[in-house]
């Protein structure tokens, strides 16, 4: 097959949408699983080869389901398992996130049986490309969690890693020469970058040096040019945006309402302690009896007393 290449009046879809990302990598066809064993190897750091693909496709009116499940569920030939995805916004629970679904992959392993031991635990991958706000707060664009002794530095050696790429943190490694690139630099950068149209050549380098990402490139131009599919995809999109938006615009409303609420409910609380400190005030008990009972600031007790002459 001939190497793809991206003219600049090409219009490409973004990869980094979720429902793009799973369709370019798990089609079946061949461009489309090479595609992913190359991004695979490239995060992981060695040779891997998927033997199965599951696509957690949520419900498209489920924005909950859609925060809580992984794209991509994986299988290699040795038995390891990976869930790998693209996430835009990651929201603030996205580490504990990140944890909850690694340690539910890793023990989602059937060890029963009198011939299985924990040694027959396979090694787990949980990977987040994050598009557009960093989880970690330096300028590394990727980090690869594990357990350890912290105090020590000592690693416990486990068969669990969550792997974090950060696309926003690309700026300076897209400015290096392409032959001086990680594969794993290589794959970040053509997703932060292919809709670029001023880094077209550099992404046309890019795939020549990388066969799994020329897969993804051949994969993503035929979905770009194939009018149903691109139509499908972005009203997919744009119905998980739309519904997303309502909801969030739905909880502020509740907020605004509910602040109004608190400050009207405020206003009578007021008038009845207010009420509750004159009376109290009337019937000679002391500022330091009415201030134990009420719970009431003591300037504003005293603010009543001198409205009283007291």
């Amino acid at each position: 097959m001939d190497i793809v290449h991206f003219g600049i009046e090409d219009d490409i879809i973004n990869p980094c949408w979720d429902n793009v990302f799973r369709a370019v990598f798990t089609k079946e066809t061949s461009e489309s699983r090479l595609a992913l064993q190359g991004l695979l190897s490239a995060i992981i750091g060695r040779n891997v080869a998927v033997s199965v693909i599951t696509a957690n496709e949520p419900p498209v009116d489920s924005i909950r389901e859609r925060q809580i499940r992984y794209d991509i569920t994986c299988k290699f030939d040795d038995g390891e398992l990976c869930n790998i995805e693209m996430m835009l916004n990651p929201g603030t629970f996205e580490p504990l996130r990140l944890e909850y679904y690694s340690c539910k992959l890793f023990v989602g392993q059937d060890i029963r049986g009198s011939d299985k031991s924990y040694s027959d635990l396979k090694h787990t991958y949980q990977i987040s490309l994050l598009v557009n706000d960093p989880i970690v707060n330096d300028d590394f664009f990727c980090h690869r969690f594990e357990y350890y002794d912290k105090e020590h530095n000592i690693t416990l050696n486990g068969r669990t890693q969550i792997i974090t790429i950060e696309l926003s943190k690309l700026e300076r490694i897209a400015s290096k020469p392409v032959d001086e690139m990680t594969a794993l630099e290589r794959w970040a950068v053509f997703f932060k970058y292919l809709q670029d149209i001023e880094k077209r050549e550099i992404m046309n380098e890019i795939i020549k040096t990388e066969e799994g990402i020329a897969m993804a490139g051949q994969v993503l131009l035929t979905i770009s040019k194939d009018e149903i599919e691109r139509a499908r995809l972005l009203s997919e999109y744009k119905f998980a945006v739309d519904l997303q938006s309502n909801m969030v615009e739905a909880r502020r409303e509740g907020r605004r309402e509910g602040i109004e609420k608190g400050r009207e409910e405020g206003i009578e609380k007021g008038r009845e302690e207010g009420k509750l400190i004159m009376n109290m005030l009337l019937s000679g008990e002391s500022i330091e009896s009415i201030i134990e009972k009420t719970g009431v600031n003591e300037n504003e007790v005293r603010d009543f007393a001198a409205l009283l002459g007291k």
